[in-house]
């Protein structure tokens, strides 16, 4: 069953990356960048992901990479694409030019849109801190 439709528990190791519970989180490396984002496409289309927009190319994916080489923006800011349940990552080391970062989202959890969106470390409206 693809992962989307049974994501794993937390402790789970599978097809190389790990989960815990809401966080899915892998690792491509590919000889080149295209190389890589063409096996990060294919595992999202045999893992149920299909539907979700993503950039056409490496072209494309580039455009969402942040231009800071400043690591403390990257601790508030998501460095790649991002459409929900899926992010597309490129490392802080910018060194491994080949290598993406997949992470998946368990769009089960009731939280799940708080979570993915990073609002829970903020105050929720109406909530006295």
């Amino acid at each position: 069953m693809p992962l989307r439709e049974d994501f794993p528990p937390a402790g789970t190791a599978y097809l190389g990356g790990e989960s815990d519970g809401y966080e899915y989180r892998t690792v491509f490396g590919g000889s080149r960048l295209e190389a890589t984002f063409a096996m990060v496409r294919q595992f999202l289309a045999e893992e149920g992901y299909s539907d979700i927009p993503l950039p056409a190319d490496v072209s494309e994916l580039l455009l969402f990479r942040l231009p800071t080489r400043n690591k403390q923006i990257l601790l508030f800011e998501d460095n790649g694409y991002v459409h929900n349940p899926v992010k597309i990552l490129f490392p802080s080391d910018r060194r491994k030019r080949s290598t993406l970062i997949l992470c998946l989202y368990n769009e089960a959890d009731p939280q799940h849109l708080l979570k993915f969106h990073r609002v829970l470390e903020r105050q929720l409206p109406g909530q006295q801190g």
